[in-house]
């Protein structure tokens, strides 16, 4: 099916996968699906787009999977598509393209996530430490025992250093031997990172309902608090210059060009009474997803207006109840969207600037 990039949002799939969906992952032409009990779908995302190839096997269809013991918290792609890992409360596991050779290790840690910092290295948290593992699985290095439990972590400096988040401080390390470099310290429980584009900013969202920043090049701090709920999703643009993040009923969105957020005010985005899911198209014309607990999808010029500004979504997706659990997109004319009850929908978005 094609999409005509001057009509509204249409479906282009809808699949069901036999689990509750609880993380999504889209690179080059896969989408992966990690369901709560361990179900991981590697599906086809679809021809008839701008740039993609027509799919031999049909948009949406299944072109792998692997199961995961113990449930799934997360599923990354690498950037070329040829390998994936899975993460969950009792290990992780890779997964190949080529031959659909699965390895899973069952360590007995929680893994809550993983991310990739190119197409041969990837790193996992395992417990209170991030492991670095190549794209076989072998493991190349890993940290000291953190404080706590990993909660997050994410590539710097294109891949140069890895930052890996537990209680108490953010922790810098050297890409080939792991080698601690820099600590940002924090007292407090790190639910998410975000680290800008740019190599300028690194951003957590924290279980004491407020976000963290660390200026990178001198360490200097600032703290936004105020949240009414514990902040848990941050996501910055591809520019590097807007963090989006929950936290509240509005979607919060800071300007972090020129010298950053200190002494402004956000946007504030109004749909959901509760916000599930962020994904910021790409590209660099500010345009956001975002998902929340009633089922419907809302698509955001979330850059316009001025500081302190309402705004309203440009266009909404009506779900049909159950929660969103999870937002990727697959190219910049491709919405993946999954829910709670199962449903994996492929949306076309039109590419005009107003959604």
């Amino acid at each position: 099916m094609s999409v005509a990039l001057d009509c509204d949002p249409a479906a282009v799939w809808d699949v069901r996968i036999d689990d509750a969906p609880v993380a999504l992952s889209a690179r080059g032409d896969l989408v992966a699906v990690a369901g709560a009990e361990g179900t991981v779908r590697v599906l086809d995302a679809g021809g008839g787009l701008p740039g993609r190839a027509k799919p031999r096997l049909g948009e949406g269809a299944e072109i792998g999977a692997l199961e995961l013991p113990g449930g799934a918290l997360s599923v990354e792609l690498a950037p070329d598509a040829r390998h994936l890992v899975a993460t969950g409360p009792m290990g992780y596991a890779l997964w190949r393209r080529a031959d659909g050779r699965t390895t899973v290790r069952e360590s007995g840690a929680w893994s809550a996530a993983a991310a990739w910092a190119d197409n041969d290295r990837v790193a996992v948290a395992s417990g209170r430490r991030a492991l670095v593992l190549g794209a076989d699985g072998g493991e190349l290095w890993s940290t000291d025992p953190a404080a706590s439990t990993v909660t997050d972590l994410a590539w710097m400096r294109q891949g140069r250093r890895l930052a890996v988040a537990a209680y108490g401080a953010v922790q810098g390390h050297e890409r080939h031997t792991g080698r601690p470099v820099v600590t940002y310290p924090y007292i407090g429980s790190h639910l998410a990172l975000a680290v800008a584009p740019t190599g300028r900013w690194i951003c957590s969202g924290n279980q004491d309902a407020s976000i963290h920043i660390w200026r990178t090049r001198d360490g200097d701090e600032l703290t936004m608090s105020g949240y009414p709920e514990k902040v848990s999703r941050l996501a910055f643009d591809e520019t590097g210059f807007w963090l989006a993040a929950d936290g509240a009923p509005d979607v919060t969105v800071w300007d972090f060009s020129g010298k950053g957020p200190q002494g402004t005010a956000p946007r504030s985005l109004r749909c959901h009474e509760t916000v599930t899911a962020l994904a910021w198209r790409p590209g660099a014309a500010g345009h956001l997803a975002s998902g929340g607990d009633d089922g419907t999808v809302a698509l955001w010029h979330a850059t316009a207006a001025r500081p302190q500004a309402l705004l309203r979504p440009a266009r909404t997706l009506e779900g049909e109840g159950s929660a969103v659990a999870a937002l990727a997109w697959a190219g910049p004319h491709l919405l993946i969207t999954a829910w709670r009850d199962g449903r994996v929908r492929a949306y076309g978005v039109p590419s005009r600037t107003a959604l």
